[in-house]
């Protein structure tokens, strides 16, 4: 099954996460904004004009924030895997490619990023 061409994107989710390998990485929530393409046959909401049809945004949203604020990892990799495995258990999501940003990680450098792709058939 090849993956939808539709998608619905979401930049710059304000999330906050203790996230990092140092000790002062360890003690209070930092910005990670996020970004989501949630890969999804659009065809019925655009045809219906109804919100059952497609990904409730609100939704998604809330469980990057909920990921973020329970999850606790040293890695971005690890936020973003989890964040993607979390979104995949909505069947309709076929693909989604996560970007977690981490601004001012390294000294220097204005934001690094990881970004990663799963789909449903990787999903276990």
């Amino acid at each position: 099954m090849s993956e939808p061409t539709d998608c619905i994107v979401l930049r710059g989710i304000a999330a906050e996460a203790i996230v990092g390998v140092y000790d002062f990485e360890r003690h209070q929530p930092r910005p990670v904004p996020i970004d989501l393409t949630l890969w999804c046959d659009l065809r019925a909401a655009a045809a219906s004009d109804d919100v059952a049809e497609t990904i409730d945004y609100d939704g998604v949203t809330q469980t990057v924030h909920q990921v973020c604020a329970t999850l606790q990892p040293a890695l971005i990799e690890t936020l973003a895997g989890t964040i993607a495995t979390r979104l995949l258990g909505d069947a309709r999501i076929r693909a989604v490619t996560v970007t977690v940003h981490k601004p001012g990680a390294v000294a220097g450098v204005e934001d690094i990023a990881v970004r990663l792709h799963r789909s449903q058939a990787e999903h276990p």
